[in-house]
Protein backbone atom coordinates (compact mmCIF):
# COMPACT_ATOMS: atom_id res chain seq x y z
CA UNK A 1 0.00 0.00 0.00
CA UNK A 2 2.82 2.43 0.83
CA UNK A 3 4.22 1.96 -2.67
CA UNK A 4 0.83 2.96 -4.12
CA UNK A 5 0.99 6.19 -2.10
CA UNK A 6 4.52 6.87 -3.33
CA UNK A 7 3.38 6.37 -6.92
CA UNK A 8 0.43 8.74 -6.38
CA UNK A 9 2.71 11.48 -5.04
CA UNK A 10 5.06 11.01 -7.99
CA UNK A 11 2.19 11.29 -10.50
CA UNK A 12 1.19 14.63 -8.97
CA UNK A 13 4.76 15.88 -9.28
CA UNK A 14 4.89 14.83 -12.93
CA UNK A 15 2.16 17.42 -13.58
CA UNK A 16 4.81 20.08 -12.90
CA UNK A 17 7.05 18.90 -15.74
CA UNK A 18 7.06 20.94 -18.94
CA UNK A 19 8.77 20.22 -22.28
CA UNK A 20 12.35 21.43 -22.45
CA UNK A 21 12.87 21.53 -18.70
CA UNK A 22 16.16 20.93 -16.96
CA UNK A 23 15.23 18.52 -14.17
CA UNK A 24 16.96 17.38 -11.03
CA UNK A 25 16.01 13.78 -10.29
CA UNK A 26 16.36 12.34 -6.83
CA UNK A 27 17.07 8.91 -5.43
CA UNK A 28 15.11 6.25 -3.59
CA UNK A 29 11.83 4.40 -3.96
CA UNK A 30 9.52 7.38 -4.47
CA UNK A 31 11.90 9.17 -6.82
CA UNK A 32 12.05 6.01 -8.95
CA UNK A 33 8.31 6.37 -9.61
CA UNK A 34 8.86 9.97 -10.72
CA UNK A 35 11.74 9.02 -13.02
CA UNK A 36 9.69 6.21 -14.56
CA UNK A 37 7.01 8.73 -15.47
CA UNK A 38 9.49 10.81 -17.47
CA UNK A 39 9.77 8.21 -20.24
CA UNK A 40 9.24 9.84 -23.63
CA UNK A 41 9.32 13.41 -22.30
CA UNK A 42 11.41 16.21 -23.76
CA UNK A 43 13.54 16.90 -20.71
CA UNK A 44 17.18 16.79 -19.66
CA UNK A 45 18.11 15.45 -16.25
CA UNK A 46 20.75 15.86 -13.58
CA UNK A 47 20.74 12.77 -11.35
CA UNK A 48 21.57 12.71 -7.64
CA UNK A 49 22.91 9.14 -7.73
CA UNK A 50 24.38 6.64 -10.14
CA UNK A 51 21.33 4.43 -9.70
CA UNK A 52 18.97 7.25 -10.74
CA UNK A 53 21.20 8.14 -13.67
CA UNK A 54 21.18 4.51 -14.83
CA UNK A 55 17.38 4.35 -14.56
CA UNK A 56 16.96 7.58 -16.53
CA UNK A 57 19.34 6.50 -19.29
CA UNK A 58 17.56 3.14 -19.58
CA UNK A 59 14.37 5.11 -20.28
CA UNK A 60 16.08 7.03 -23.08
CA UNK A 61 16.40 10.28 -21.13
CA UNK A 62 19.37 12.60 -21.55
CA UNK A 63 21.40 12.66 -18.35
CA UNK A 64 23.75 15.60 -17.81
CA UNK A 65 27.10 15.48 -16.05
CA UNK A 66 27.40 19.26 -15.85
CA UNK A 67 24.82 22.04 -15.61
CA UNK A 68 24.35 24.41 -18.55
CA UNK A 69 21.98 26.53 -16.46
CA UNK A 70 19.97 26.53 -13.24
CA UNK A 71 17.62 23.55 -12.91
CA UNK A 72 13.98 24.43 -13.51
CA UNK A 73 12.76 21.82 -11.04
CA UNK A 74 14.20 19.15 -8.76
CA UNK A 75 12.05 16.34 -7.37
CA UNK A 76 13.20 13.95 -4.65
CA UNK A 77 11.96 11.89 -1.73
CA UNK A 78 12.65 12.34 1.98
CA UNK A 79 13.05 10.18 5.06
CA UNK A 80 11.44 12.69 7.45
CA UNK A 81 9.46 15.89 6.82
CA UNK A 82 8.59 18.32 9.60
CA UNK A 83 5.78 20.94 9.55
CA UNK A 84 8.23 23.63 8.34
CA UNK A 85 9.37 21.42 5.42
CA UNK A 86 12.73 20.77 7.01
CA UNK A 87 13.92 17.32 6.01
CA UNK A 88 16.13 14.41 6.91
CA UNK A 89 17.48 12.67 3.85
CA UNK A 90 20.25 10.20 3.14
CA UNK A 91 19.15 6.88 4.53
CA UNK A 92 19.51 5.64 0.98
CA UNK A 93 23.07 6.98 0.92
CA UNK A 94 22.88 9.80 -1.66
CA UNK A 95 22.50 12.81 0.65
CA UNK A 96 25.53 14.79 -0.58
CA UNK A 97 24.58 14.74 -4.26
CA UNK A 98 20.90 15.16 -3.37
CA UNK A 99 21.71 18.40 -1.55
CA UNK A 100 23.83 19.68 -4.44
CA UNK A 101 20.98 19.00 -6.86
CA UNK A 102 18.45 20.69 -4.57
CA UNK A 103 20.65 23.77 -4.27
CA UNK A 104 21.00 23.94 -8.07
CA UNK A 105 17.23 24.16 -8.62
CA UNK A 106 14.87 27.10 -8.84
CA UNK A 107 12.20 24.90 -7.27
CA UNK A 108 12.76 21.84 -5.05
CA UNK A 109 9.74 19.59 -4.45
CA UNK A 110 9.52 16.54 -2.22
CA UNK A 111 7.39 13.48 -2.99
CA UNK A 112 6.57 11.04 -0.19
CA UNK A 113 3.98 8.87 1.46
CA UNK A 114 2.49 10.26 4.65
CA UNK A 115 4.52 7.95 6.91
CA UNK A 116 7.41 10.40 6.38
CA UNK A 117 5.60 13.24 8.19
CA UNK A 118 6.92 13.92 11.71
CA UNK A 119 6.27 16.57 14.33
CA UNK A 120 10.02 16.95 14.89
CA UNK A 121 12.98 15.62 12.95
CA UNK A 122 15.13 12.91 14.49
CA UNK A 123 12.61 10.10 14.84
CA UNK A 124 15.14 7.91 13.02
CA UNK A 125 18.85 8.25 12.37
CA UNK A 126 20.51 11.31 10.86
CA UNK A 127 23.04 10.30 8.16
CA UNK A 128 26.36 12.14 8.08
CA UNK A 129 28.77 11.58 5.18
CA UNK A 130 32.39 11.56 6.32
CA UNK A 131 35.81 11.18 4.77
CA UNK A 132 37.09 7.59 5.12
CA UNK A 133 40.56 8.81 6.19
CA UNK A 134 40.69 8.70 10.02
CA UNK A 135 36.93 8.27 10.17
CA UNK A 136 37.03 6.96 13.78
CA UNK A 137 38.45 10.33 14.85
CA UNK A 138 35.63 12.10 13.02
CA UNK A 139 33.15 9.78 14.73
CA UNK A 140 34.56 10.69 18.15
CA UNK A 141 34.13 14.39 17.33
CA UNK A 142 30.48 13.67 16.53
CA UNK A 143 29.75 11.97 19.85
CA UNK A 144 28.66 15.25 21.42
CA UNK A 145 25.67 15.25 19.06
CA UNK A 146 24.53 11.67 19.63
CA UNK A 147 25.37 8.01 19.38
CA UNK A 148 26.83 6.96 16.04
CA UNK A 149 27.02 3.79 13.99
CA UNK A 150 29.16 3.25 10.89
CA UNK A 151 26.80 2.15 8.14
CA UNK A 152 27.71 -1.36 7.03
CA UNK A 153 30.12 -1.85 9.94
CA UNK A 154 33.93 -1.57 10.06
CA UNK A 155 34.51 -4.77 8.08
CA UNK A 156 32.27 -3.88 5.14
CA UNK A 157 31.44 -0.17 5.39
CA UNK A 158 28.88 1.30 3.02
CA UNK A 159 30.62 3.49 0.43
CA UNK A 160 28.78 6.41 -1.15
CA UNK A 161 28.95 7.37 -4.83
CA UNK A 162 31.55 9.92 -3.70
CA UNK A 163 33.79 7.26 -2.13
CA UNK A 164 32.94 8.31 1.44
CA UNK A 165 31.49 6.58 4.52
CA UNK A 166 28.23 7.31 6.35
CA UNK A 167 27.86 7.62 10.10
CA UNK A 168 24.24 7.30 11.23
CA UNK A 169 23.59 9.50 14.26
CA UNK A 170 20.83 8.87 16.79
CA UNK A 171 19.85 12.21 18.33
CA UNK A 172 18.37 11.79 21.80
CA UNK A 173 15.20 13.87 22.11
CA UNK A 174 15.08 14.66 18.39
CA UNK A 175 16.33 17.66 16.44
CA UNK A 176 14.98 20.80 18.10
CA UNK A 177 16.96 23.23 15.91
CA UNK A 178 17.59 21.71 12.45
CA UNK A 179 19.43 24.71 11.02
CA UNK A 180 21.62 25.11 14.11
CA UNK A 181 22.48 21.43 14.24
CA UNK A 182 23.24 21.44 10.53
CA UNK A 183 25.72 24.29 10.92
CA UNK A 184 27.35 22.62 13.90
CA UNK A 185 27.76 19.31 12.07
CA UNK A 186 29.21 21.01 9.01
CA UNK A 187 31.88 22.61 11.20
CA UNK A 188 33.24 19.23 12.34
CA UNK A 189 36.51 18.37 10.60
CA UNK A 190 36.08 15.19 8.56
CA UNK A 191 32.38 15.76 7.86
CA UNK A 192 31.64 16.14 4.15
CA UNK A 193 27.86 16.69 4.39
CA UNK A 194 24.87 15.84 6.56
CA UNK A 195 21.29 14.81 5.87
CA UNK A 196 19.53 17.88 7.32
CA UNK A 197 17.88 19.88 4.53
CA UNK A 198 16.61 23.20 5.89
CA UNK A 199 15.02 26.01 3.91
CA UNK A 200 15.34 24.15 0.61
CA UNK A 201 11.98 22.53 -0.12
CA UNK A 202 9.30 24.74 -1.64
CA UNK A 203 6.66 22.05 -1.24
CA UNK A 204 6.03 18.44 -0.32
CA UNK A 205 3.52 16.31 -2.20
CA UNK A 206 2.34 13.73 0.30
CA UNK A 207 0.01 10.81 -0.40
CA UNK A 208 -1.86 8.60 2.04
CA UNK A 209 -5.23 6.93 2.67
CA UNK A 210 -6.97 10.33 2.49
CA UNK A 211 -5.48 11.12 -0.92
CA UNK A 212 -2.76 13.46 -2.14
CA UNK A 213 -2.10 16.80 -0.47
CA UNK A 214 0.43 19.56 -0.96
CA UNK A 215 2.34 21.16 1.89
CA UNK A 216 3.86 24.49 0.91
CA UNK A 217 3.50 25.96 -2.57
CA UNK A 218 3.96 24.40 -6.02
CA UNK A 219 3.91 27.79 -7.71
CA UNK A 220 6.84 28.58 -9.97
CA UNK A 221 9.22 31.18 -8.56
CA UNK A 222 8.62 34.68 -9.90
Amino acid sequence: MADDFKAAAARRALELVRPGMLLGIGSGSTARHFIAGLRGRDVRCLASSRASADQARALGLEVLEELPAELDLAVDGADEIDPSLNLIKGRGGALFREKLVALAARRFVIVADDSKLVDQLGVGVLPVEVLPFLWPDTARRLERFGAWQLRGGPETPYVTDNGNFILDLSISGGVADPAGLGSALKSVTGVCEHGLFTGLAAAAIVAGPAGVRVLGSLDEPG
